[in-house]
């Protein structure tokens, strides 16, 4: 269920999940990514190739995934208008994300601390889930988030 706001700092209490809507990944997804990342390795546009692998079929692009991970974050809304950076993160592909998947992702967090008393820094647990409640995605999300005014 997406806020309609986003948090400020004060508001994440850590332990706190956030869970996205989901989203059908299509084939004209995987075609735009390649098309707008140029990477069109044959995992992801040849059919017959594909079938031919130990996947057995065409899979979306790793960092389309991430891609769509970052989408999901944003239609949760916790941090609309109030995120001033993304930091960092680390990410894992532990599964593919085949055409046809519904991915969700599952944002938790993991740590805060302030920094100033205009804005802290927020760290999120993030997973990525396919409709069978598969961790095709994993990785950690470091996001600079503004402070109440007057809280700092």
């Amino acid at each position: 269920m997406a806020l309609a706001r986003g948090l400020y700092f004060e508001e994440f209490e850590v332990g706190a999940a956030y869970t996205s809507p989901g989203r059908t990944v299509t084939e004209t997804d995987v075609v735009t990514f390649a098309a707008l990342s140029g990477d069109y390795n044959q995992l992801h546009t040849d059919a017959e190739f594909a079938k031919s692998t130990f996947f057995g079929a065409r899979i979306a692009h790793g960092l389309l995934g991430l891609s769509m991970a970052s989408g999901l974050g944003s239609r949760m809304g916790f941090l609309e208008g109030t995120a001033l950076a993304f930091l960092s993160l680390t990410w894992k592909f532990s599964k593919p994300i085949f055409i046809g998947d519904t991915i969700a992702l599952q944002a938790k967090v993991a740590k805060k601390r302030a920094v100033s008393d205009e804005a802290g820094i927020v760290v999120f647990d993030c997973t990525l889930l396919n409709q069978r409640d598969e961790v095709t995605q994993q990785g950690e999300w470091t996001v600079m988030v503004k402070r109440k005014a007057g809280e700092g």
